[in-house]
């Protein structure tokens, strides 16, 4: 079976880490056409906005994305182009496995999380007004004494609908990767009625999987230093969107960083898959950044498509170079001034003759 996937290559670094792991994913054998579309600083000239139309048109044509890192344009423009993709798309489920591998640099050696992010409303959702605006105004009139009079305003919107979905999707992944628990993440004993709901719709969800995923609560703050004293204890944490990109950052680390974190982000009709780290613009075109986040979104979707073999395959051979230690990029080194670091292209290849 052949698949037709969108290949986003991205910006700064994006491109050769693009080429690299498309070379890994090709040598699994999995049969895929590639439709490549550009999109971030780099085409702002010729389109006047980093997220060009047909780039949205080809992934909703096809279901599926690779996606490179783009650099978000600073001084106007969209807030954040990777923002603004998942809500034209409805990618409203960011999906954030942090998985350590033995040979990697870490504190820790017993980390297997899954981070299950809310994409869409929170404080992410862009409902600002800025100091001395009629909004903002009206706004502190009507808290009474609330908010001082400087303020800029932001709202922090959390619906039964949206978060319905996203701890439906963290239950329905548990189920479906055989894992054992479900931790819903917020702060209600502060924000009672925004984070407060988000538990309550958290557990009916949690109701309809009784006997089948254990579920448990944990105040953010409190969750932080858990994940830093015990990580061991917990699987798939489920978040409000500004919640679920700290943790998951946080997640991260402990495993080794962003250099290894590999991240989708999955909607009803489509799915874009791509590493958590940024576009790196100072090393462009050095052939030093590790691909091996942007390699690991390769594996999340190949399991998506049904690929399973395929993915499992790609994920021993990451797990077997990182292992052994010798052609890891810098970053991987015990020192980053090793001599014997290799390149994105050359781990690349490392990779692929384990495949």
């Amino acid at each position: 079976m052949s698949h037709t996937i969108t290949l986003i290559p991205g910006d700064g670094t994006g491109p050769e880490l693009t080429a690299a792991a498309k070379r890994v994913i090709e040598a699994t054998g999995v049969k895929i056409r590639w439709e490549i579309h550009n999109a971030g600083v780099d085409v702002i000239g010729k389109y006047g906005t980093p997220l060009p139309e047909h780039v949205l048109e080809s992934i909703r044509r096809n279901k599926v994305a690779l996606k490179g890192p783009i650099t978000t344009p600073i001084g106007g423009g969209f807030r954040s182009v990777n923002v603004a993709l998942r809500k034209e798309v409805n990618l409203y489920a960011c999906l954030r496995p942090c998985k350590y591998y033995p040979g990697i640099r870490s504190k820790y050696t017993d980390v297997d999380l899954v981070v299950v992010r809310e994409n869409t409303e929170d404080l992410y959702a862009g409902v600002e007004y800025d100091l001395g605006t009629p909004e903002a105004k009206h706004i502190i009139e009507m808290a009474e004494g609330k908010i001082r009079e400087d303020s800029a305003i932001s709202i922090k919107p959390i619906s039964v609908s949206g978060t319905r979905r996203i701890v439906k999707f963290a239950f329905d992944y548990a189920v479906k990767n055989g894992r054992r628990k479900v931790t819903a993440v917020a702060k209600a004993n502060i924000m009672k009625f925004t984070d407060g709901l988000f538990y309550r719709v958290a557990r009916e969800v949690a109701e309809e999987h009784e006997g089948k995923i254990e579920y448990e609560e944990r105040l953010v703050d409190n969750m932080c230093m858990q994940l830093v004293q015990k990580p061991e204890l917990y699987d798939v944490l489920v978040l409000p969107n500004l919640y679920g990109d700290i943790i998951s950052d946080l997640c991260a680390g402990l495993v080794g960083g962003l250099g290894v974190a590999p991240g989708a982000n999955i909607g009803d009709d489509a799915a874009v898959f791509e590493p958590t780290h940024g576009s790196a613009p100072k090393y462009t075109g050095q052939n030093k950044v590790n691909p091996t986040a942007l390699i690991l979104s390769g594996m999340l979707m190949l399991r998506y498509i049904g690929e399973k073999d395929a993915a499992d395959r790609l994920e021993k051979s990451v797990a077997a170079v990182i292992a052994e230690g010798k052609s890891v990029t810098y970053d991987m080194k015990p020192h980053r001034d090793d001599p014997t670091a290799v390149g994105t292209s050359e781990m690349a290849d490392a990779i692929i003759r384990q495949l």
